[in-house]
């Protein structure tokens, strides 16, 4: 075992978050260390380099929001691409020279914590061994990638590729493409290469409701003059939208508008294009029935519009939505619907013809159809919300994987520690505002959040800091109350059991709720004072 290393603080993972937090650490004068299983910085950013692959949040939000930084960083387009974020990140490491206390190529397989001690201790995948006082996962929402086990794949005499570890410049052009899964890296990768493979074959199990990016080229003496006066009062805005964007929810119900007004406003978001539609519209499609149905007739119909096959509107943008609309996060497209016109592609619905086998020069379908491919590709997502953690052997108290106690459903409290965990937290994680919000504005708040516990903590000479089980209990069911409230239970995410992994109540209330604990002195939590 290699000599123990001796850290007041770990941060694991080096995207926004762990940026962030890592930041926070060091103005705590922490001794820290943060474990990047990757070769760099960008979290999601360095593994996902797909052809497509670009953030849904527009310029200005996507970046952390301290004026040094932002006064010398100039994105080029509304919804920046991976090589640009990437390119961000590394600007931001060399003005602040973060690689110093980064480990690159580390992923943590275990943590241990020692109640005689109020200790963690990490180990590696490569043996390294470290002990530590306090622990931040920031391994966000999409970090543990997932293949379906489908019968035959070792069989497959063609390439197989996850978009999340693609190649580095591997070129499509003139092969037979299969592509599983229709999310959003599966619309994003689809409209990208659908121009130069001599065919497409794509496997859709739930259409796409995606929106309209509208993308476009930034003017760079415009984001000068921008920053001077409009940025600090954007980035202010973050934490008072529903969702941390820039617009917010119109909270007039959608039926008492006239039909006329209704058109105008969805017209008026349409045309703007990125989540406007969504979160920037009427506020009760999350919670009424007849609102949700209303709203996805006019994406349908708009849609519908963009397909000339009406067998393919019906794969697309089928009559009666296959889900409420807008429960699940939409993707954001450019020319994605447009694709399947093309006489390249084409479209199998898994639901009606399953994938039996992958054979060995292709798939084939329940129908007895095999589908000749070159590449395989599995645009089939992660093991979303929880996996990123579950995916570390980590063990508390009690000494009980916290895989193993999340089985039957993710217990945590203010969506930030779990009980038996002490001096554990994560950001944009499990029972957080995540997917329903701009990363960044969930990330900053909740990352100063832990670094004032921390202080709180080290200046009242408290060892240790844990929710209590009756506090995360509570959150827990506060969240199933909230989701059993709306339309959020009508989206079958996966094969998992059915709860609410994400805070659908919107970021101001939850920053309110985790503020609220603060200021009622750390109320739900259990802290422990130092005997020394």
């Amino acid at each position: 075992m290699s000599e123990v290393q001796e850290f007041d603080a770990i941060i694991v993972g080096a995207g926004f978050a762990g940026v962030h937090q890592l930041i926070q650490f060091r103005k705590l004068g922490l001794k820290v260390r943060l474990l990047e299983a990757g070769g760099g910085l960008g979290g999601t950013w360095y593994w996902n380099t797909y052809p497509g692959a670009r953030v849904d949040s527009e310029n200005p939000i996507y970046q952390f929001s301290d004026p040094e930084l932002y006064k010398d960083w100039n994105y080029t387009e509304k919804f920046p691409g991976w090589r640009e974020i990437q390119q961000y990140f590394e600007y931001v490491d060399k003005k602040l020279d973060l690689s110093r206390d980064v480990s690159y190529n580390s992923r943590v397989v275990s943590a241990v914590w020692d109640d005689t001690t109020d200790r963690w201790t990490l180990t590696t995948e490569a043996g390294d061994v470290y002990r530590v006082q306090w622990l931040s996962l920031c391994t966000g929402i999409g970090s543990k990638y997932y293949i379906p086990p489908y019968k035959g794949l070792d069989s497959f005499k063609g390439e197989v590729h996850h978009t999340s570890r693609w190649p580095t410049d591997y070129d499509l052009k003139g092969k037979k493409v299969g592509v599983i899964g229709t999310g959003s890296t599966g619309v994003q990768f689809i409209q990208e290469i659908a121009p130069v493979v001599e065919h497409l074959t794509v496997f859709q199990r739930t259409p796409n409701l995606s929106l309209p990016m509208k993308q476009t080229k930034l003017d760079l003496e415009e984001q000068k003059k921008l920053k001077e006066y409009l940025y600090p009062i954007q980035f202010g805005r973050r934490n008072q939208t529903f969702s941390g964007y820039l617009h917010d929810l119109d909270m007039k119900p959608t039926l008492e508008a006239t039909l006329e007004e209704r058109v105008l406003n969805y017209e008026d978001k349409w045309e703007k294009g990125g989540f406007h539609f969504w979160i920037g519209s009427y506020g009760d499609i999350f919670f009424k029935q007849d609102a949700n149905d209303v709203a996805y007739a006019f994406w349908r119909d708009k849609t519908r519009a963009r397909i000339n096959d009406p067998e393919m509107k019906d794969k697309l943008a089928p009559m009666k939505s296959p889900h409420p609309f807008g429960v699940k996060r939409p993707s954001l497209e450019q020319n994605y619907f447009e694709v399947y016109n093309q006489p390249n592609v084409a479209l199998v619905d898994v639901n009606k013809t399953p994938i039996s086998e992958i054979t060995p020069d292709g798939i084939k379908t329940s129908d007895g159809t095999e589908h000749k491919l070159d590449v395989l590709v599995f645009a089939t997502g992660f093991d979303m919300v929880t996996g990123g953690i579950t995916s570390i052997d980590i063990r508390g108290q009690d000494g009980v994987p916290i895989k193993e106690k999340w089985v039957n459903g993710v217990r945590s409290y203010l969506g930030l520690g779990s009980a038996t965990y002490p001096n554990m937290f994560w950001i944009y994680g499990p029972q957080s505002p995540a997917a329903f919000s701009n990363g960044p504005s969930t990330i900053e708040f909740t990352s100063e959040w832990i670094a004032d516990c921390i202080k709180h903590c080290r200046e009242n000479k408290i060892s240790h800091i844990v929710p209590s089980k009756e506090a995360q209990d509570a959150w827990s069911e506060q969240l199933q109350q909230i989701a059993s409230m709306g339309l959020w239970m009508g989206a079958k995410h996966s094969c998992k059991k059915v709860e609410i992994l994400q805070f659908p109540g919107g970021v101001p209330a939850y920053y309110k709720a985790i503020s609220d604990s603060v200021a009622k002195g750390y109320e739900g939590w259990t802290l422990k004072q130092t005997t020394a």
